[in-house]
């Protein structure tokens, strides 16, 4: 069926937002499920870069392409919210994360936040950081068919909690594995079809994920509390401005957001940048040399050093968003390039879509890393063709971690390992939470031959 989203009031100088309902009651929720680009790119190639479709009985529209995108994002009007859209799919499990505030109170929390990733915390960082994955990835053992994805999903929450928390003392791998199922239970349930808590259900798995990470951080939160560490935990405790701090349970639900984050997205980044350095040789060994010019050991000032590794970097964040679809709400009645939209709609953006355009991307397709060298830039077309960060007030505040996380381990590995992978494969993907690969993304892994 294709109709209006809503009737536009008068005068009448906005255009309807026209769509369709997809299948009943479902409406497009398995269609994305499937092969999100794909229904992304449909509907923006049918209706233009604002439409409506249905789900899980819903009508939301889609802000598609940079420039709606932009509209969104910048949120110039303040006609856009993120907690009330967000809370609809990961409320009862992320609630109260800095991604599901808004204005003021976003703001503030943000401010105090902002202590934690300053340019002198990011240099320490980097040093724990470098330390830890040199000692961790020498654990990997080389085979064929390696399975990468788990191997980078236990290391990046390892270092979450080292970096992060200061270490989990007392906590065994067991109880680590128990974390790790936690944060995976509380992302999956954001896209259950059943979203009541019927025992053995996805929902309800989400629902005791989140109560066991609860546990887990309420654990560790009086030592925090009373210590002097300059782990982030810590830093959340002890941080004030204006005279405001962070209640415990402001602490333990940023915590709870920022470890998923941190070790999710970085895992997926991690996980396809080893696709296609070991589909891509050259581009493999050009980073390696410039890693081996850095040396084994590795700071932050080094990093810059990294040329192609950063190029890679951004080019596999285009290639697979770590966040492939962004939601908000509207607060108010707007408009997005000329089509009203009224109050209370939930409307979803797709950096993905946008990084896959061949209007903006030649050969969107094709792994170039060399599209963000300073040459080309291919990503200043539109400063919404390239949104992995999202964008606004609402912008990653963790980007830079990540950046320097996912070089790190790349460097270590780059200096230990070689490793090949099909050119014929292409990585079945998950969506039902973030991305990942069904097959555990494998790769032929083999320690790094050097001279003498």
């Amino acid at each position: 069926m294709n109709d209006l989203l809503t009737p536009v009031p008068p005068p009448g100088t906005l255009l309807p937002v026209c769509g369709d309902s997809g299948i009943p009651v479902l409406g497009h929720t398995l269609r994305y499920l499937r092969d999100p680009l794909a229904m992304w790119t449909d509907r923006y190639r049918r209706y233009g870069p604002v439409s409506w479709f249905s789900s899980f009985g819903r009508r939301n529209v889609a802000l598609l392409g940079p420039d709606a995108t932009e509209i969104g994002l910048a949120n110039r009007d303040r006609a856009f919210a993120n907690g009330p859209a967000w809370r609809q799919l990961i409320g009862p499990f992320f609630d109260r994360g800095l991604m599901l505030l808004d204005f003021d109170e976003h703001l503030r929390h943000r401010r105090l936040m902002q202590e934690a990733f300053t340019r002198d915390r990011l240099t320490r960082y980097a040093e724990a950081l470098d330390t830890a994955v040199a000692h961790r990835v020498g654990d990997w053992t080389p085979r064929t068919g390696f399975r990468a994805y788990p191997a980078l999903k236990t290391l990046t929450l390892d270092l979450a909690t080292a970096i992060f928390m200061g270490g989990a003392e007392g906590a065994t791998a067991a109880r680590m594995h128990q974390v790790n199922r936690a944060f995976i239970d509380s992302v999956q349930a954001a896209t259950a079809l059943v979203r009541v808590p019927v025992p053995g259900g996805r929902w309800w798995r989400g629902l005791r994920g989140r109560r066991d990470l609860e546990r887990f951080l309420r654990g560790y939160l009086p030592a925090r509390r009373a210590g002097d560490g300059d782990d982030l935990f810590s830093v959340l405790c002890r941080v004030e401005s204006d005279g405001e701090r962070f209640s415990d349970d402001d602490v333990v639900n940023h915590m709870i957001f920022l470890l998923m984050a941190a070790h999710d997205t970085s895992t997926i980044t991690l996980s396809t940048m080893l696709q296609y350095l070991g589909q891509h040789p050259r581009w493999q060994q050009r980073c390696r040399e410039e890693s081996v010019a850095v040396g084994e050991g590795v700071g932050f000032a080094d990093l810059d050093r990294l040329t192609s590794l950063d190029l890679v970097m951004k080019e596999c964040l285009r290639l697979v968003a770590p966040l492939p679809t962004m939601v908000r709400h509207t607060v108010t009645d707007t408009e997005v390039l000329g089509h009203f939209i009224p109050a209370g709609t939930s409307v979803a953006m797709s950096p993905h879509l946008n990084h896959h355009l061949p209007e903006y991307w030649p050969e969107p397709g094709r792994f170039d890393p060399g599209r963000f060298s300073p040459e080309r830039r291919e990503d200043k077309v539109h400063r919404y063709a390239w949104v992995p960060f999202g964008g606004g007030v609402h912008k990653c505040l963790g980007m830079h971690f990540s950046g320097v996380e996912i070089k790190i381990i790349l460097h270590h590995l780059l200096h230990r390992f070689e490793w090949t992978v099909d050119p014929g494969y292409r990585v079945p993907l998950d969506y039902t939470c973030l991305p990942y690969p069904k097959d555990g993304q494998p790769i032929d892994l083999r320690h790094r031959r050097t001279e003498g």
